[in-house]
């Protein structure tokens, strides 16, 4: 079974730097793309960030300039470096694997992780 595991997160002061990374474990042979979601409390989940195999990357208006993503396809793992954080970037930062391949989804499926708080706050 595909698992995606996201780490850290955590509290960080206005104008402060995080770096996220995301895992995808178990039987893979591909991952189509990787992304990143988040939700603020109250507010409905939304695109942040993300990368397909070969290295191409897009960003949501609101992190454009100030996040980066970046993938090691070897190690199935993609990280969100986030710089110059607002407390607008406030909340549950989730990893998204899109087109996960493996013997038993040779066509490839989707996968979340449970996601990883980021807290932006002085």
């Amino acid at each position: 079974q595909v698992q995606l595991v996201e780490s850290g997160g955590g509290l960080v002061q206005p104008g402060g730097s995080l770096r996220l990374s995301c895992t995808a474990s178990g039987t893979i042979f591909s991952i189509n793309a990787m992304g990143w979601y988040r939700q603020a409390p109250g507010k409905q989940r939304e695109f942040v960030a993300a990368i397909t195999s070969g290295g191409s990357a897009n960003y949501a208006d609101s992190v454009k300039g100030r996040f980066t993503m970046s993938r090691d396809n070897a190690n199935n793992t993609a990280y969100l470096q986030m710089n110059s954080l607002k407390p607008e970037d406030t909340a549950v930062y989730y990893c998204n694997a899109r087109g996960v391949k493996n013997f038993r989804h040779p066509f490839g499926m989707d996968y979340w992780g449970k996601g990883t708080l980021v807290t932006v706050s002085s």
